[in-house]
């Protein structure tokens, strides 16, 4: 079978850009403040069947998985966290290495009562992600993990701490903040038009909806300090990937404008069951940028038996 194939068709349906603003979930979902330590995460529930957990990164939050959430809620219990210190969850002073957030997930899903999962992420929810998988292996089911390398680990990494797209790694402090603040929407708007392939596709819904979550108190502090802690995940990374690679399969999805099949050779660094998909005619914000093509992409991928 062609590795590329979910990627390929998906393409063949899928090719022209199409704005997607954000929509709220169905009313049968229904919101859970869950208690972990240190912090409380805000999580959205809904569908019934297996569990899918779906990670947000920066720049969005939970509610970017929403048409994702649509086309698996019949087959699926559907489980979207915010971040600690993002959307709607709490806003703690510490905790954003990603070994800490990942265990922040799986106590809410403890108390939830939800055992294994699928798993989606994007950007640094793959970092989340894979912190969550290598300390809870047995829990993870499949993995896709879209369009973000993961720190420490090999090359893509380290051209990503040279790349000049990624000057907002080392932008954070005091007076970084004080220069954000009143204007989270244009310091969005520069993640949005310059690392998409079709800045258009991001409609002015969504960017408001976003910028206005991202001006909350503490909320542009605590978004720079996932970036922060990237040297600490790089070590903890390195820790786990000493112990052994990742056993389930996993979906290794690139924006073809952004990561493409580097993501693949990235996670084959950590991983054992590696295969390939490219979101055509897309950059980094896939689920904004082209929602049908990656829904597909996806579902595909997790309905597999």
């Amino acid at each position: 079978m062609n590795r590329l194939l979910i990627a390929a068709l998906a393409a063949f349906v899928f090719t022209q850009p199409a704005a997607a603003k954000v929509e709220p979930y169905p009313a049968s979902f229904h919101v859970s403040d869950v208690k972990v330590d240190g912090a409380v995460i805000h999580v959205r529930v809904g569908g019934h069947g297996p569990a899918v957990l779906m990670l947000h990164g920066f720049g969005d939050t939970g509610d970017m998985w929403q048409p994702l959430a649509l086309a698996m809620m019949g087959t699926r219990t559907v489980v979207v966290p915010d971040l600690r210190g993002m959307g709607l969850s709490s806003h703690p002073d510490t905790g954003y290495d990603k070994k800490t957030e990942a265990r922040d997930i799986a106590q809410a899903l403890d108390a939830l009562k939800i055992g294994k999962v699928q798993l989606v992420s994007h950007d640094i929810g793959n970092m989340v992600g894979y912190a969550f998988a290598a300390q809870y292996p047995g829990r993870v089911t499949r993995w896709a993990a879209i369009d973000a390398p993961l720190p420490g680990i090999g090359d893509i990494w380290e051209q990503q701490l040279s790349n000049p797209k990624t000057w907002h790694f080392n932008f954070h402090g005091p007076d970084e903040e004080r220069l954000v603040a009143g204007r989270e929407r244009i310091y969005l708007d520069r993640f949005w038009n310059e690392l998409g392939a079709n800045p258009a596709a991001i409609d002015e819904q969504t960017r408001r909806h976003y910028a206005q979550l991202y001006a909350r108190p503490h909320a542009i502090h605590d978004a720079f300090e996932q970036f922060v802690a990237f040297p600490q995940d790089g070590i903890d990374n390195r820790a786990f990937l000493a112990k052994g690679k990742l056993p389930m399969p996993i979906l290794a999805v690139g924006a073809e404008k952004s990561y493409g099949t580097k993501m693949a050779d990235d996670l084959r660094q950590v991983a054992t069951d590696v295969t390939p998909a490219v979101v055509r005619n897309s950059g980094h914000w896939i689920m904004e940028e082209q929602p049908a093509q990656t829904v597909a992409i996806v579902k595909a991928f997790l309905d597999k038996p």
